[in-house]
C-alpha cells in the first residue's frame, strides 16, 4: 500500500505540469504496465483529480483545471487564502521560502477553478503585503507561468530589456526559477545564442509558452545559485560602495543578505570616538537608492567613505525625511 501511495504521488506530480503524456511515456517514467497506469489513474479520479484520456497507440493523459478544488478538501475561501498567502510568500515576505512559494502557487493555481482565481486576483490587486521587501513588484502571473515552463519542460518565448538596451525578442529552455538578493531570475539556455542565459524577471515582457518541449540541459557546475552568482559578479557595476556603520556584523548582514560584503571593525577603528562594535560595508551596485535604503532602514551613526555622490544622495534624502516632518 506504501508502494501505490508513494506511486500516486509521483503519477499526480507528473500529470500537474499539465503537459500532455503519451501512455507509454508515463507508464515508463512510473516503471509501471500501462493497466497499472489506468488504474491509478481512476483511483484520482475518484478523489476528484479531471484526468483526461485519449486511448489508443498514440493515446495518453493529461490534468485539467477542474470545478472544485480536489483533492485537499478545501473549501472556496481556504484555497483563495493559500494562494494568496504563495503569492505574498513568493515576493519575499518570508526569507528563504520564495522558490517554494513559486513551485507551491505553480500548483495551486493550475487546479483553481476560473471563478477562484478571479477572487485571488481581485484579492490580490487591493491589497499590499506589510513587508519589507526592497526587489521590484513581480506579477505573480508571469512567476507562475516561468515556474510551469521549467516544470514541463516546455520552451518559453519573451520580450526582454537587458540593461541599457532596447527591447528584444527571446527563445529559450527555461531550466531553473533563482531568488537572490530580492529580485527573482530565470536561468534558461537561450536557443538564439546557443548559449547559458540569466534573465531579470522583472525586465521580462509577455512570456508565453510555445508548446514544444526540451530535454533538459546541465546548467554548469550543477548548482544553479553559484552560477548565477559568478555571472552576476562579472558584470561590472556603475558604483563601488564602501561604508562604515557603528552596528554589528551580523546586524548589517540581516539587511543586505548576499548584495553587499561585512567586513568586522575592531573597537575604536571605525573613527576617532570610542565604538564598542563596527563594520565596514562594501557594495557593487548600478543604483544608489539601494544603498541609502540600507542606511535608512539600519538607523545607526554611518560615515560614507566612498563613492562621493552617495553622500549627496544620502544628504538629499535625509533633507526630504526632513522637510515631511516639520
Amino acid at each position: 500500500m506504501a508502494n501505490t501511495s508513494a506511486r500516486m504521488l509521483r503519477l499526480l506530480s507528473l500529470l500537474q505540469t499539465h503537459r500532455y503524456w503519451p501512455g507509454a511515456e508515463l507508464a515508463g517514467r512510473l516503471e509501471v504496465s500501462a493497466r497499472t497506469l489506468r488504474r491509478d489513474v481512476e483511483r484520482l479520479r475518484d478523489l476528484g483529480y479531471p484526468v483526461d484520456a485519449n486511448r489508443g497507440a498514440a493515446g495518453g493523459y493529461q490534468l485539467q483545471a477542474g470545478a472544485a478544488v480536489p483533492p485537499l478538501l478545501l473549501d472556496d475561501d481556504e484555497a483563495v487564502a493559500i494562494a494568496v498567502g504563495l503569492r505574498t510568500s513568493a515576493a519575499g515576505a518570508v526569507a528563504g521560502f520564495e522558490e517554494i512559494s513559486v513551485r507551491a502557487l505553480a500548483k495551486v493555481i493550475q487546479l483553481l477553478p476560473p471563478r477562484l482565481r478571479r477572487r485571488v486576483d481581485a484579492l490580490q490587486a487591493v491589497t499590499a503585503p506589510g513587508v519589507f521587501g526592497g526587489g521590484p513588484t513581480l506579477d505573480a502571473e508571469v512567476l507562475t507561468t516561468l515556474a510551469l515552463a521549467c516544470r514541463g519542460e516546455e520552451r518559453l518565448r519573451f520580450g526582454y530589456t537587458a540593461r541599457e538596451q532596447d527591447l528584444s525578442a527571446r527563445h529559450v529552455e527555461p531550466h531553473r526559477l533563482v531568488s537572490l538578493g530580492r529580485r527573482w531570475y530565470l536561468i534558461a539556455w537561450d536557443l538564439d545564442r546557443a548559449d547559458w542565459r540569466s534573465f531579470r524577471v522583472d525586465r521580462l515582457a509577455d512570456p508565453a509558452a510555445t508548446g514544444a518541449r526540451f530535454r533538459p540541459r546541465d546548467i554548469p557546475g550543477g548548482d544553479p545559485v553559484a552560477w548565477l552568482r559568478s555571472r552576476m559578479a562579472a558584470i561590472p557595476a556603475r558604483h563601488e560602495v564602501s561604508i562604515v556603520l557603528h552596528s554589528p556584523p551580523e546586524t548589517v548582514r540581516a539587511v543586505v543578505g548576499h548584495w553587499g560584503m561585512v567586513e568586522p571593525l575592531s573597537p575604536g577603528a571605525a573613527d576617532s570616538s570610542s565604538v564598542v562594535e563596527g563594520c565596514r560595508l562594501r557594495m557593487s551596485v548600478d543604483d544608489l537608492g539601494w544603498p541609502v535604503m540600507v542606511l535608512g532602514v539600519m538607523g545607526v551613526p554611518f560615515t560614507i567613505e566612498s563613492p562621493p555622490e552617495l553622500r549627496d544622495r544620502a544628504r538629499a534624502a535625509g533633507e526630504t525625511l526632513l522637510r515631511g516632518t516639520a
